[in-house]
């Protein structure tokens, strides 16, 4: 079954850095878009950024342009979303998304605090 393991999140800074990792199995990870979402208290859950299955074509959410990057390693099925110059608004739990067909799957989330 399709599977989306999330790791990385924790508590930085303002100004700081973290790296979120998304460990995916259960179906043919290569050939599909990958997605990050992220969901702050009180809020609904929003798009952050995507990354097409050759890694070669990306997109961000203009919120988050220019200071996160979206990679992807098709040999290690995995999904990265490197975050730079975080801001408190940057608190979220953050997801991993694959689109299969008609279907949205989605990790655990892991959670991001951005605090001084």
């Amino acid at each position: 079954q399709v599977q989306l393991v999330e790791s990385g999140g924790g508590l930085v800074q303002p100004g700081g850095s973290l790296t979120l990792s998304c460990a995916a199995s259960g179906f043919a990870f290569s050939s599909r878009a990958m997605n990050w979402y992220r969901q702050a208290p009180g809020k609904e859950r929003e798009w952050v950024a995507q990354i097409f299955s050759a890694g070669g074509i990306t997109n961000y959410d203009a919120s988050v342009k220019g200071r996160f990057t979206i990679a992807r390693d098709n040999a290690k099925n995995t999904v990265l979303l490197h975050m730079n110059s975080l801001k408190p608004e940057d608190t979220a739990v953050y997801y991993c998304n694959a689109k299969i067909g008609y279907t949205d799957y989605w990790g655990q989330g892991t959670q991001v605090t951005v605090s001084s």
